[in-house]
Protein backbone atom coordinates (compact mmCIF):
# COMPACT_ATOMS: atom_id res chain seq x y z
CA UNK A 1 0.00 0.00 0.00
CA UNK A 2 1.31 3.45 -0.89
CA UNK A 3 2.29 5.62 2.07
CA UNK A 4 0.02 8.59 2.73
CA UNK A 5 2.04 11.77 3.32
CA UNK A 6 0.06 14.84 4.31
CA UNK A 7 1.34 18.38 4.88
CA UNK A 8 0.06 20.86 7.47
CA UNK A 9 0.86 24.50 6.69
CA UNK A 10 0.49 26.78 9.72
CA UNK A 11 -0.67 30.21 8.53
CA UNK A 12 -2.91 31.44 11.34
CA UNK A 13 -0.73 34.23 12.72
CA UNK A 14 -1.62 37.90 12.90
CA UNK A 15 1.90 38.98 11.88
CA UNK A 16 1.93 41.72 14.53
CA UNK A 17 5.73 41.84 14.68
CA UNK A 18 6.14 42.29 10.93
CA UNK A 19 4.99 45.90 10.92
CA UNK A 20 3.02 45.26 7.73
CA UNK A 21 -0.49 46.39 6.88
CA UNK A 22 -1.65 42.79 6.41
CA UNK A 23 -0.81 39.52 8.21
CA UNK A 24 2.61 38.55 6.88
CA UNK A 25 1.40 35.28 5.31
CA UNK A 26 -0.57 37.43 2.85
CA UNK A 27 2.23 39.94 2.16
CA UNK A 28 3.65 39.80 -1.36
CA UNK A 29 7.01 38.18 -2.00
CA UNK A 30 8.13 38.21 -5.62
CA UNK A 31 4.60 38.80 -6.83
CA UNK A 32 2.90 36.14 -4.68
CA UNK A 33 1.39 36.03 -1.21
CA UNK A 34 4.02 34.53 1.09
CA UNK A 35 1.78 31.59 1.99
CA UNK A 36 1.37 30.66 -1.69
CA UNK A 37 5.07 29.83 -2.08
CA UNK A 38 4.93 27.03 0.50
CA UNK A 39 1.50 25.88 -0.62
CA UNK A 40 2.72 25.45 -4.20
CA UNK A 41 5.79 23.54 -3.01
CA UNK A 42 3.60 20.98 -1.28
CA UNK A 43 0.90 20.83 -3.96
CA UNK A 44 3.50 20.33 -6.70
CA UNK A 45 5.30 17.51 -4.88
CA UNK A 46 4.23 14.09 -6.21
CA UNK A 47 4.60 12.37 -2.81
CA UNK A 48 2.38 14.75 -0.83
CA UNK A 49 -1.16 13.33 -0.78
CA UNK A 50 -2.99 16.36 0.61
CA UNK A 51 -2.32 19.82 2.01
CA UNK A 52 -4.06 21.22 5.10
CA UNK A 53 -3.73 24.94 5.80
CA UNK A 54 -4.45 26.33 9.26
CA UNK A 55 -5.81 29.90 9.24
CA UNK A 56 -7.19 32.31 11.81
CA UNK A 57 -10.92 32.79 12.09
CA UNK A 58 -12.10 35.32 9.50
CA UNK A 59 -9.15 34.79 7.13
CA UNK A 60 -11.01 32.48 4.75
CA UNK A 61 -11.52 35.07 2.02
CA UNK A 62 -7.93 36.34 2.23
CA UNK A 63 -6.58 32.81 1.93
CA UNK A 64 -8.84 31.92 -0.98
CA UNK A 65 -7.60 35.03 -2.78
CA UNK A 66 -3.95 34.24 -1.99
CA UNK A 67 -4.34 30.70 -3.33
CA UNK A 68 -6.49 31.57 -6.34
CA UNK A 69 -6.69 28.78 -8.94
CA UNK A 70 -4.89 26.28 -6.69
CA UNK A 71 -6.62 23.08 -5.62
CA UNK A 72 -5.92 20.04 -3.46
CA UNK A 73 -5.95 21.74 -0.07
CA UNK A 74 -8.31 22.03 2.92
CA UNK A 75 -8.60 25.04 5.24
CA UNK A 76 -8.75 24.50 9.02
CA UNK A 77 -9.47 27.17 11.62
CA UNK A 78 -6.62 27.55 14.08
CA UNK A 79 -6.48 28.43 17.76
CA UNK A 80 -5.06 31.03 20.12
CA UNK A 81 -1.49 29.65 19.95
CA UNK A 82 0.63 27.79 17.44
CA UNK A 83 0.21 24.65 19.54
CA UNK A 84 -3.58 25.01 19.36
CA UNK A 85 -3.47 25.62 15.62
CA UNK A 86 -1.35 22.54 14.94
CA UNK A 87 -3.59 20.46 17.21
CA UNK A 88 -6.68 21.63 15.34
CA UNK A 89 -5.01 20.64 12.08
CA UNK A 90 -4.05 17.21 13.39
CA UNK A 91 -7.58 16.63 14.67
CA UNK A 92 -9.03 17.60 11.28
CA UNK A 93 -6.74 15.14 9.51
CA UNK A 94 -7.64 12.39 11.98
CA UNK A 95 -11.37 13.07 11.47
CA UNK A 96 -10.87 12.78 7.69
CA UNK A 97 -9.24 9.35 7.98
CA UNK A 98 -5.74 10.16 9.19
CA UNK A 99 -2.40 9.81 7.44
CA UNK A 100 0.78 7.76 7.65
CA UNK A 101 3.13 10.74 7.87
CA UNK A 102 2.68 14.44 8.47
CA UNK A 103 4.95 17.36 7.53
CA UNK A 104 4.31 20.49 9.59
CA UNK A 105 5.55 23.75 8.12
CA UNK A 106 5.37 27.44 8.99
CA UNK A 107 4.11 29.79 6.28
CA UNK A 108 6.73 32.28 7.47
CA UNK A 109 9.39 30.08 5.81
CA UNK A 110 8.20 30.51 2.22
CA UNK A 111 11.03 29.16 0.09
CA UNK A 112 10.61 25.42 0.57
CA UNK A 113 12.35 23.24 -2.00
CA UNK A 114 11.33 19.81 -3.24
CA UNK A 115 14.78 18.59 -2.17
CA UNK A 116 14.05 19.31 1.51
CA UNK A 117 10.72 17.48 1.27
CA UNK A 118 12.48 14.55 -0.39
CA UNK A 119 15.11 14.36 2.35
CA UNK A 120 12.45 14.36 5.06
CA UNK A 121 10.37 11.63 3.41
CA UNK A 122 13.42 9.45 2.84
CA UNK A 123 14.41 9.80 6.50
CA UNK A 124 10.89 8.77 7.57
CA UNK A 125 11.45 5.41 5.89
CA UNK A 126 13.77 4.49 8.76
CA UNK A 127 12.96 7.01 11.51
CA UNK A 128 9.85 8.13 13.41
CA UNK A 129 10.60 11.81 12.89
CA UNK A 130 12.97 14.15 11.07
CA UNK A 131 13.65 17.88 11.18
CA UNK A 132 15.86 20.13 9.00
CA UNK A 133 18.74 21.82 10.81
CA UNK A 134 21.62 24.15 10.00
CA UNK A 135 24.88 24.57 11.90
CA UNK A 136 25.42 27.50 14.23
CA UNK A 137 28.19 29.46 12.50
CA UNK A 138 28.81 32.42 14.83
CA UNK A 139 30.62 32.20 18.14
CA UNK A 140 28.00 31.44 20.78
CA UNK A 141 28.12 32.51 24.43
CA UNK A 142 26.22 32.40 27.69
CA UNK A 143 25.49 35.86 29.05
CA UNK A 144 24.12 37.01 32.40
CA UNK A 145 22.99 40.60 33.07
CA UNK A 146 24.79 41.85 30.01
CA UNK A 147 28.15 40.21 30.69
CA UNK A 148 29.80 37.22 29.05
CA UNK A 149 29.91 34.17 31.28
CA UNK A 150 31.40 31.54 28.97
CA UNK A 151 31.67 30.43 25.37
CA UNK A 152 29.50 27.53 24.22
CA UNK A 153 30.78 24.76 21.93
CA UNK A 154 28.81 25.50 18.77
CA UNK A 155 29.63 22.08 17.27
CA UNK A 156 26.68 20.69 19.25
CA UNK A 157 24.33 23.59 18.50
CA UNK A 158 22.02 23.63 15.49
CA UNK A 159 19.40 25.97 14.11
CA UNK A 160 16.04 24.24 13.68
CA UNK A 161 13.79 24.83 10.68
CA UNK A 162 10.51 23.52 9.30
CA UNK A 163 8.95 21.42 7.79
CA UNK A 164 9.19 18.93 10.61
CA UNK A 165 8.14 15.40 9.65
CA UNK A 166 6.54 12.76 11.89
CA UNK A 167 4.65 9.50 11.93
CA UNK A 168 1.14 10.94 12.17
CA UNK A 169 -0.45 8.79 14.89
CA UNK A 170 2.56 9.13 17.19
CA UNK A 171 2.61 12.92 16.84
CA UNK A 172 -1.13 13.15 17.50
CA UNK A 173 -0.70 11.03 20.65
CA UNK A 174 2.24 13.19 21.75
CA UNK A 175 0.12 16.33 21.36
CA UNK A 176 -2.62 14.81 23.51
CA UNK A 177 -0.07 14.04 26.24
CA UNK A 178 1.49 17.52 26.28
CA UNK A 179 0.54 19.56 29.42
CA UNK A 180 -1.95 22.30 28.62
CA UNK A 181 -0.09 24.85 30.77
CA UNK A 182 3.33 24.24 29.20
CA UNK A 183 4.57 26.21 26.18
CA UNK A 184 6.09 24.28 23.28
CA UNK A 185 8.65 25.86 20.96
CA UNK A 186 7.92 23.39 18.14
CA UNK A 187 6.45 19.98 17.42
CA UNK A 188 9.81 18.22 17.66
CA UNK A 189 9.96 19.20 21.34
CA UNK A 190 6.52 17.69 21.90
CA UNK A 191 7.44 14.51 20.03
CA UNK A 192 10.72 14.13 21.89
CA UNK A 193 9.03 14.66 25.27
CA UNK A 194 6.76 11.71 24.48
CA UNK A 195 9.82 9.44 24.36
CA UNK A 196 10.40 9.40 20.61
CA UNK A 197 13.69 10.07 18.83
CA UNK A 198 13.91 13.00 16.44
CA UNK A 199 16.38 12.57 13.57
CA UNK A 200 17.92 15.46 11.65
CA UNK A 201 18.52 16.20 7.97
CA UNK A 202 20.44 18.98 6.26
CA UNK A 203 18.38 22.15 6.20
CA UNK A 204 18.36 24.96 3.64
CA UNK A 205 19.49 28.56 4.05
CA UNK A 206 16.58 29.57 1.80
CA UNK A 207 14.20 28.40 4.54
CA UNK A 208 14.97 31.41 6.72
CA UNK A 209 12.00 32.69 8.68
CA UNK A 210 10.33 36.00 7.81
CA UNK A 211 9.44 37.89 10.99
CA UNK A 212 10.04 41.63 10.67
CA UNK A 213 9.45 44.23 7.95
CA UNK A 214 13.21 44.26 7.32
CA UNK A 215 13.03 40.61 6.24
CA UNK A 216 10.60 41.53 3.48
CA UNK A 217 12.68 44.54 2.42
CA UNK A 218 15.76 42.31 2.19
CA UNK A 219 13.91 40.00 -0.18
CA UNK A 220 13.42 42.80 -2.70
CA UNK A 221 17.20 43.14 -2.86
CA UNK A 222 18.14 39.46 -2.93
CA UNK A 223 15.71 37.06 -4.58
CA UNK A 224 16.33 33.42 -3.72
CA UNK A 225 16.37 31.12 -6.71
CA UNK A 226 16.29 27.41 -7.39
CA UNK A 227 17.53 25.65 -10.52
CA UNK A 228 15.47 22.73 -11.81
CA UNK A 229 15.88 20.27 -14.67
CA UNK A 230 13.26 18.28 -16.58
CA UNK A 231 13.71 15.41 -19.04
CA UNK A 232 11.51 14.28 -21.91
CA UNK A 233 11.49 11.32 -24.32
CA UNK A 234 9.11 10.46 -27.14
CA UNK A 235 8.77 7.96 -29.98
CA UNK A 236 6.52 7.85 -33.04
CA UNK A 237 6.20 5.33 -35.85
CA UNK A 238 7.06 6.21 -39.44
CA UNK A 239 4.21 5.37 -41.82
CA UNK A 240 3.21 6.14 -45.40
CA UNK A 241 0.76 8.89 -46.30
CA UNK A 242 1.55 11.07 -43.28
CA UNK A 243 3.27 14.45 -43.06
CA UNK A 244 6.60 14.58 -41.24
CA UNK A 245 6.81 17.33 -38.60
CA UNK A 246 9.94 17.69 -36.47
CA UNK A 247 10.78 20.71 -34.35
CA UNK A 248 7.80 22.60 -35.71
CA UNK A 249 9.00 22.21 -39.30
CA UNK A 250 7.42 20.21 -42.08
CA UNK A 251 10.15 18.09 -43.67
CA UNK A 252 9.78 16.52 -47.10
CA UNK A 253 10.14 12.74 -46.80
CA UNK A 254 8.41 9.67 -48.18
CA UNK A 255 6.95 8.84 -44.76
CA UNK A 256 5.56 10.73 -41.81
CA UNK A 257 5.06 10.15 -38.10
CA UNK A 258 1.81 8.60 -36.90
CA UNK A 259 0.07 10.07 -33.88
CA UNK A 260 -3.08 11.68 -32.54
CA UNK A 261 -1.73 15.22 -33.06
CA UNK A 262 0.81 16.18 -35.71
CA UNK A 263 3.16 13.64 -33.99
CA UNK A 264 6.05 16.09 -33.75
CA UNK A 265 8.33 13.81 -31.75
CA UNK A 266 10.83 16.55 -30.89
CA UNK A 267 8.27 19.03 -29.59
CA UNK A 268 6.55 16.28 -27.61
CA UNK A 269 9.81 15.40 -25.86
CA UNK A 270 10.42 19.10 -25.23
CA UNK A 271 6.94 19.57 -23.77
CA UNK A 272 7.53 16.72 -21.31
CA UNK A 273 10.90 18.16 -20.30
CA UNK A 274 9.37 21.58 -19.61
CA UNK A 275 6.46 20.15 -17.63
CA UNK A 276 8.82 17.87 -15.72
CA UNK A 277 10.95 20.80 -14.58
CA UNK A 278 8.02 22.18 -12.58
CA UNK A 279 6.50 18.85 -11.56
CA UNK A 280 3.45 19.39 -13.78
CA UNK A 281 3.04 15.84 -15.09
CA UNK A 282 3.41 15.03 -18.77
CA UNK A 283 1.89 15.86 -22.12
CA UNK A 284 -0.73 13.12 -21.81
CA UNK A 285 -2.09 14.64 -18.59
CA UNK A 286 -2.88 17.93 -20.30
CA UNK A 287 -3.56 16.79 -23.88
CA UNK A 288 -4.91 13.22 -23.66
CA UNK A 289 -4.99 11.32 -26.98
CA UNK A 290 -8.53 10.27 -26.15
CA UNK A 291 -9.69 13.89 -26.54
CA UNK A 292 -10.77 14.48 -30.17
CA UNK A 293 -9.98 18.22 -30.01
CA UNK A 294 -6.26 17.39 -30.22
CA UNK A 295 -6.53 15.23 -33.33
CA UNK A 296 -4.07 16.65 -35.85
CA UNK A 297 -3.24 19.58 -33.54
CA UNK A 298 -0.01 21.49 -33.99
CA UNK A 299 2.49 20.56 -31.29
CA UNK A 300 3.46 24.23 -31.08
CA UNK A 301 0.43 24.60 -28.79
CA UNK A 302 1.78 21.97 -26.39
CA UNK A 303 5.16 23.68 -26.09
CA UNK A 304 3.60 27.11 -25.59
CA UNK A 305 1.31 25.69 -22.90
CA UNK A 306 4.23 24.10 -21.03
CA UNK A 307 6.15 27.39 -21.19
CA UNK A 308 3.12 29.24 -19.79
CA UNK A 309 2.92 26.80 -16.86
CA UNK A 310 6.54 27.56 -15.99
CA UNK A 311 5.87 31.31 -16.16
CA UNK A 312 2.77 31.05 -13.97
CA UNK A 313 4.78 29.19 -11.32
CA UNK A 314 7.41 31.93 -11.25
CA UNK A 315 9.96 30.11 -13.39
CA UNK A 316 12.27 31.21 -16.18
CA UNK A 317 13.64 28.94 -18.92
CA UNK A 318 17.43 28.95 -18.98
CA UNK A 319 18.06 26.58 -21.89
CA UNK A 320 16.78 23.50 -23.68
CA UNK A 321 18.89 20.76 -25.28
CA UNK A 322 17.35 18.17 -27.61
CA UNK A 323 18.41 15.15 -29.64
CA UNK A 324 16.59 13.59 -32.60
CA UNK A 325 17.35 9.87 -33.07
CA UNK A 326 16.81 8.51 -36.59
CA UNK A 327 18.53 7.06 -39.65
CA UNK A 328 16.59 9.26 -42.02
CA UNK A 329 15.80 11.93 -42.98
CA UNK A 330 18.89 14.04 -42.36
CA UNK A 331 18.24 16.55 -39.55
CA UNK A 332 21.33 18.74 -39.87
CA UNK A 333 20.03 20.80 -42.82
CA UNK A 334 16.99 21.78 -40.73
CA UNK A 335 18.60 22.32 -37.33
CA UNK A 336 18.96 26.10 -37.43
CA UNK A 337 15.36 26.64 -38.47
CA UNK A 338 14.25 24.27 -35.70
CA UNK A 339 16.29 26.25 -33.17
CA UNK A 340 14.79 29.54 -34.33
CA UNK A 341 11.28 28.13 -34.25
CA UNK A 342 11.65 26.67 -30.77
CA UNK A 343 13.27 29.87 -29.46
CA UNK A 344 10.24 31.81 -30.71
CA UNK A 345 7.83 29.37 -29.07
CA UNK A 346 9.64 29.67 -25.73
CA UNK A 347 10.35 33.41 -26.05
CA UNK A 348 14.06 32.88 -25.42
CA UNK A 349 17.21 33.55 -27.45
CA UNK A 350 18.31 31.02 -30.10
CA UNK A 351 21.59 30.45 -28.25
CA UNK A 352 19.52 29.03 -25.39
CA UNK A 353 18.25 26.29 -27.71
CA UNK A 354 20.29 23.36 -28.97
CA UNK A 355 19.18 20.67 -31.43
CA UNK A 356 21.31 17.62 -32.15
CA UNK A 357 20.81 14.49 -34.22
CA UNK A 358 22.25 11.00 -34.03
CA UNK A 359 21.67 7.51 -35.35
CA UNK A 360 21.68 4.11 -33.66
CA UNK A 361 24.10 2.65 -36.23
CA UNK A 362 21.18 0.85 -37.92
CA UNK A 363 20.25 -0.94 -34.66
CA UNK A 364 16.73 -1.10 -33.26
CA UNK A 365 13.50 0.38 -34.62
CA UNK A 366 15.13 3.71 -35.50
CA UNK A 367 17.97 1.88 -37.26
CA UNK A 368 15.41 -0.02 -39.32
CA UNK A 369 13.69 3.30 -40.17
CA UNK A 370 10.51 2.16 -38.45
CA UNK A 371 10.26 5.24 -36.29
CA UNK A 372 11.91 8.34 -34.87
CA UNK A 373 12.75 9.05 -31.21
CA UNK A 374 13.67 12.29 -29.46
CA UNK A 375 15.13 13.29 -26.11
CA UNK A 376 14.98 16.71 -24.45
CA UNK A 377 16.39 18.36 -21.34
CA UNK A 378 15.11 21.69 -20.02
CA UNK A 379 16.79 23.75 -17.31
CA UNK A 380 14.80 26.47 -15.57
CA UNK A 381 15.19 28.87 -12.65
CA UNK A 382 12.44 29.20 -10.06
CA UNK A 383 12.31 32.49 -8.16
Amino acid sequence: MKTSNHALLVAAGSGSRSGLSVPKQFALLHGKAMVRHSAESFLDHPDISHLWIVIASGQEQSMEHALDKLSGFTLVTGGATRFDSVRNGLDAIASAGGADNILIHDAARPFLSAAVIDRLLIKLLTEQSAIPVLPTIDTTIKSTRGYVQEAVDRKQLWRVQTPQAFHFEKLLAAHKQWPADKKATDDAQIFNAAGHKVATINGDENLNKYTNAADFAKHSEQIMTETRTGMGYDVHQLVANEELWIGGLKIEYDKGLAGHSDADVLLHALTDALLGAVGAGDIGDHFPPSDPQWRGASSDKFVEFAASVIKEKGGRINNVDMTVICEAPKIKPHRELMRMNIANLLNINPDQVNVKATTTEKLGFTGRKEGIAAQAVATITME
